[in-house]
C-alpha cells in the first residue's frame, strides 16, 4: 500500500501558521515558497514559526526569484502585454509558486499519497471547496474552516503564543504577500506608494515595459494618489493554492 504524507503549504501568513500548528502532530513536511519580494520580516516569522512548530520548514524558491523576473520571463518586456487577469491568474503565481509545487508533486506523488493542509479561515469555505475540487487527486484538510476559526482568531492565537505577526499586517495590509502584489487594487497601490515608494516606482516602470497594468484601466504612473483611499484595502492571499482561487479583482480597491 502506498504511504500517505501530510504536507502543510505554509504561506508565512497568520492563518497558515495557525492551521499548520493545529495539524502539527500529523504533518510530515512543512514547505514555504520564498520570493525575494517578501517583506524582510517574513523570514523572521518563518523562523519563529519553525520554533513554535518544533519541526523544520523546507524553503523552496523558484529560479525566477522575484515578481518582476517572473513577469518579464513569462514573455519578455514588450512581448505579451500581460501581468494579471481579472480572474486572478498572473505569471508570477505560475512561475514562482505553482510550477515549483507541481515539480515537487511530480517527484513525490509516485511514491506517496498526498494530503495537504491549507490555511483558509472559517469565512472561506467556498474557496476551500473550489481548491479541493481543482486538486481532487489529493486529500485536503482545512483546520480553520473545520474548527470555525476566523482570520482575527488566528491573529489572536499567534499573539497568545508570543509570536509577533509579520510586519505587513502591522502596516495595515490584510495579507503577508509580496510587497507590491500585482493583484492589488487602487487603494492597495496608493498605500504601497506611501510605504514602499521604490517598489511602486519599479512596478510602474515594469508596467510600461510590458505594456500592461496591474490595475484594470489605469497605469500606476497615472494613478490618482487619492484613488481608493476611502475603500478597505483588499488583496487576495497568494500562497501555493493561489492559482486555484479565482476572483474578479476589478473590485479589489
Amino acid at each position: 500500500m502506498i504511504p500517505q504524507i501530510t504536507v502543510a503549504w505554509f504561506s508565512a501568513g497568520a492563518s497558515s501558521a495557525v492551521a499548520t500548528k493545529l495539524m502539527i502532530e500529523k504533518v510530515d513536511k512543512i514547505i514555504y515558497q520564498h520570493i525575494d519580494d517578501q517583506h524582510e520580516d517574513t523570514m523572521r516569522f518563518v523562523k519563529d514559526c519553525e520554533t513554535w512548530f518544533r519541526k523544520p520548514i523546507e524553503i523552496q524558491q523558484s529560479p525566477y526569484k522575484s515578481v518582476e523576473n517572473a513577469i518579464y520571463g513569462w514573455g519578455g518586456a514588450n512581448s505579451n502585454g500581460y501581468i494579471r487577469s481579472v480572474r486572478g491568474f498572473s505569471p508570477c503565481t505560475e512561475l514562482l509558486k505553482r510550477r515549483e509545487r507541481k515539480l515537487w508533486e511530480s517527484e513525490n506523488r509516485f511514491f506517496n499519497r498526498l494530503r495537504y493542509v491549507w490555511g483558509m479561515d472559517s469565512t472561506e469555505h467556498q474557496r476551500a471547496e473550489r481548491l479541493a475540487e481543482s486538486m481532487s487527486e489529493d486529500e485536503h484538510v482545512f483546520p480553520l474552516v473545520e474548527q470555525g476559526i476566523t482570520k482575527a482568531d488566528a491573529h489572536g492565537i499567534l499573539r497568545e503564543a508570543g509570536i509577533a505577526r509579520p510586519a505587513m499586517y502591522d502596516l495595515g495590509f490584510p495579507n503577508n504577500n509580496c510587497v507590491g502584489c500585482v493583484k492589488g487594487g487602487k487603494g492597495y497601490w496608493n498605500k504601497i506608494r506611501v510605504d514602499f515608494p521604490k517598489v511602486f516606482s519599479s512596478r510602474a516602470v515594469m508596467e510600461r515595459k510590458v505594456g500592461a497594468s496591474c490595475i484594470n484601466g489605469v497605469y500606476l504612473d497615472e494613478l490618482d494618489p487619492e484613488a481608493g483611499r476611502d475603500c478597505k484595502i483588499i488583496v487576495p492571499e497568494c500562497g501555493a493554492m493561489c492559482e486555484a482561487m479565482t476572483t474578479t479583482n476589478s473590485e479589489l480597491m
